[in-house]
């Protein structure tokens, strides 16, 4: 489970690295509901269903059910304390992590967050991440759908609703959502700029397209990407896992080593990682047709 965790956020920092739509200030709380979501890899855990819980003493799960209960407390006096609904659900989520929760014990104060703060998007795009961990997948698809209707280049919300429609066994609807939001981007940008990144959106679209093995077009899509922005590292590291599980191990190599140069700082441990990684372990897209995938985003590898 700790490698498919591992492929998740290798992907999740391919969409949305160097994309100003990271992750979010709660990050314990997003971080526990994507290690416990279904990973991106063929062989997917069934909704509802968590990693083995780590082992815990008792001592730290009577702190855990102790605050919980505070706030619960708080919360009977102040039902609109968002303070205290999201100290709720951040406790949970720990919970969750170790197996005294599930993932609907998280809905309840998602939705009173979401109700009282409808202007956050972050916690709708949790509440959705929930509903769908929890089975509740059209539920989910609601609230991508509500996100996208007025931000519609959301990268979090975009690729939790691709992964939910692959999870689904939809991939033509995904990459359907995915070449509307291109075609409508310069219209969108036209009136707030950079609300939908085109660069972003069609890494999206090369793993949902990797994913279906469609390689051919995915590597076209990754071709363009490199053409029109040769100092941009993600879509040639992109292009290398492809190549890499394609078995083009000399040619994935070249471009992993370019993905390096060309990368931040902080990204040049992944890289290096993911070129030792034998093929079998190398990410695929996290929307392959079991996977409802993040990334991107993700607690990505620089949550704010």
């Amino acid at each position: 489970m700790q490698k498919k965790s591992n492929r998740w956020f290798i992907w999740v920092f391919v969409v949305v690295a160097v994309v100003a739509l990271f992750g979010f200030s709660f990050g314990s709380i997003f971080d526990s509901i994507l290690s416990s979501r279904p990973s991106p890899s063929p062989t997917v855990p069934t909704a509802g269903t968590t990693p083995t819980p780590p082992a815990v003493s008792d001592t730290e799960k009577k702190d855990l059910q102790d605050l919980e209960n505070g706030y619960l407390q708080i919360l009977e006096k102040e039902p609109n304390n968002s303070d205290a609904l999201l100290g709720l659900a951040e406790a949970r989520s720990q919970m969750l992590k170790i197996g005294l929760k599930k993932e609907q014990d998280l809905i309840d104060p998602l939705e009173k967050l979401v109700e009282l703060n409808p202007e956050q998007t972050q916690y709708k795009v949790l509440l959705a991440q929930t509903l769908q961990k929890a089975g509740k997948r059209e539920s989910a698809a609601q609230t991508y759908r509500s996100i996208l209707a007025t931000q519609p280049g959301d990268m979090n919300a975009l690729q939790g609703f691709v992964n939910l429609l692959v999870e689904q066994q939809r991939p033509a609807a995904a990459v359907e959502l995915l070449e509307t939001t291109l075609k409508n981007a310069p219209q969108a940008n036209q009136v707030k700029p950079n609300s939908i990144n085109d660069s972003a959106v069609k890494l999206l679209l090369g793993q949902v397209y990797t994913g279906q093995k469609q390689f051919d077009q995915a590597l076209a899509v990754y071709d363009k990407l490199i053409a029109n922005d040769p100092k941009d590292f993600r879509p040639v590291f992109a292009k290398a896992i492809l190549l890499k599980e394609q078995g083009k191990a000399k040619e994935a190599n070249i471009l992993f080593n370019s993905a390096e140069k060309l990368a931040p700082g902080q990204y040049k441990d992944q890289i290096k990682a993911a070129a030792k990684e034998t093929p079998a372990e190398t990410p695929p897209s996290p929307t392959s047709p079991s996977s409802p995938s993040p990334q991107p985003s993700p607690s990505s590898p620089t949550p704010e």
